[in-house]
This record gives C-alpha cells, structure tokens and sequence, in this order.
C-alpha cells in the first residue's frame, strides 16, 4: 500500500520493548511500513522517564526528558507502542516545565506529535482494517494509561475485529487494572497481587488462546501470571496480530 500522505513516523521504542520484548518494535516498523510510512529511528533515545516521575524525583525525569525531546526534535510523529509513555509525554511533559516559558513550548510542541500505535493507525492514517489474519480465539485487555489519559478506547478494538479470521470474546471487567502500574506493584505488592488475580481469573474464564493489549508491560504482569498458573494462553501486542499473515 502507497501512503498517499508522504507521513514519516518517528518510533519511540519504550525500554520494555527494547530491552524484553524486541520482536514487538521489529512488528510496529513492519505494520507501518506495510501502511506506506516511512519509519525512522533516533537511536540516541531514553527512558521517558515515567518510573523516576511517578517515584517523585521530577528533576531526574526533567533531564531525561530533554533528552528525549532534543532526540525527536525533528519528528513529524512519534509513535509509541504503550499508552503508558505516550501518556508520560502528551500529559505530564509540559507540565514539568511550566516554570521556563521557553521549554513549556518546546514539550508542549513535542507533546502534540506523540501518538499510540493503534490511535496512530486510525486517527492519522485513517486505517481501521490491516492486511492480516491470526488464528484462535482472541480477547482484549485495555491499559489503564491508554484509556485513561489518552481517551483511546476503540482504536485497537476496531483494529483487532479487521483481522481475517480472527476470532474475539470480551474479555469482563477488560478495562480495569491489571495490577502492575510500574512502581506501584513494587510500593503495594498485596493490592497488587489481588488485582492481578481477578485479571487472570478473567482472562480464563474466556477460554481464550491469546490475550491482546497495547502495553507490553501489562502483559509482562498478566502472562507471567498465567504462565504460573499453568495456563497455555499467549500474551502478545496487537502490533504482533496486525503483522501476522497467513502463508
């Protein structure tokens, strides 16, 4: 497909991403490019700094995000794969530098280009059907900071129901917290822990194959879950179903 806009894409990775899970930014460059986008990559892009942000050390997450918006400077759009630092960009960056009139312009320029993958597809390139196909039955667990902070609800789901072939069951109760939340987990790991376990009993009780989402770091929390409860249930991004085609 030729992307009749001319668009180039920015890919901001997420550390989780690039440093577990590889195979998810190697799916979003290829879906894009299927689309007709021409993707780049900053290769001197950090953290966003959410962990050190949400911990209380703002003037840290300050500096990492300098350093992120001088690695973007020059994007016509950045796409993330997780609602959760696209939301750490659009809805907190400007924010840390209200005080300095000069850096509020430059985060609340860079905050504007920034997109999650699936708000991306729909919202910018229009796209509500990708040239894929995927097997089993599928469900869709929601991310907290995608629905929350972002707005973006439908996006994916619109998405997902385009695939050839796919099978999909609601998941109950899908857009409710997975119980990881980052340093939340570590700060309150019984709270934690009992959230995790409705979202797992949930998630089985659709009998599905594959649990679909659009932060890997929820599904990080609920397949590691799954997998000690001996499920055989895959985890995997919707970026991975939208790269799938039948041979």
């Amino acid at each position: 497909m030729v992307n009749p806009k001319g668009i180039t894409a920015s890919l901001y990775v997420t550390c989780i991403v690039d440093q577990l899970y590889p195979q998810v930014g190697v799916s979003v460059v290829n879906v894009l490019r299927k689309l007709g986008v021409h993707v780049e990559f900053p290769v001197d892009q950090s953290c966003c700094g959410q962990p050190l942000f949400n911990s209380g050390y703002v003037s840290q997450a300050r500096e990492l995000a300098l350093r992120v918006i001088e690695s973007f400077k020059d994007s016509e759009y950045i796409v993330v794969p997780s609602g959760s630092c696209a939301a750490m960009f659009r809805e907190f960056y400007p924010g840390l530098f209200e005080s300095d009139p000069k850096l509020h312009k430059l985060a609340q320029d860079f905050s504007k280009k920034v997109y999650e993958f699936s708000e991306f597809l729909v919202e910018v390139l229009n796209v509500n059907q990708v040239k894929s196909s995927s097997d089993g039955l599928h469900t869709f667990h929601t991310s907290c900071h995608m629905l929350r902070e972002l707005g973006v609800k439908n996006q994916p789901l619109s998405l997902l129901e385009g695939v050839q072939g796919i099978q999909t069951v609601d998941l109950p109760h899908r857009d409710v917290c997975c119980g990881f939340g980052g340093t939340f987990s570590v700060k309150y790991p019984h709270i934690s822990e009992a959230m995790l376990s409705d979202k797992v009993d949930n998630v089985l009780s659709t009998s599905c194959d594959i649990l679909v989402s659009c932060d890997m770091s929820c599904l990080m929390n609920i397949g590691g879950a799954l997998t000690r409860n001996k499920s055989e249930i895959k985890v995997k991004h919707l970026a991975e179903i939208l790269d799938e085609e039948s041979s």
